[in-house]
């Protein structure tokens, strides 16, 4: 079974599941036109297979879907940012700087 993410509104986070189970979340703040990204975590049984990055392309793609504005306080969502360029864009040119991109 592949794994799944899915936006759980209600918990304010991007969750991906595999095989059934709860591999690990993405938190996030919405206000306005704007998603903050504050916490990202793997379940340990879960490390190691590419369930984050899964996770954040997934949120990613969303905020793009939604025309959001990207706030990539979490270290995770940054730096996965930072190697995937093609969602610099996601990120304000008013606040690049502020996250290092």
């Amino acid at each position: 079974m592949e794994p799944t993410v899915t936006d759980n509104a209600e918990k304010s986070r991007f969750e991906i599941h595999d095989d059934g189970e709860l591999a690990g979340f993405a938190e996030y703040h919405r206000s306005g036109n704007e998603i903050a990204f504050i916490h990202t975590e793997i379940d340990p049984r879960f490390e190691g297979r590419g369930l984050a990055g899964r996770l954040a392309r997934a949120a990613l793609d969303t905020a793009r879907d939604q025309q959001l504005a990207v706030l990539p306080y979490c270290p995770f969502i940054r730096g996965w940012i930072t190697k995937h360029p093609e969602y610099t864009d996601l990120v304000p040119t008013t606040h690049r700087a502020r996250f290092g991109l």
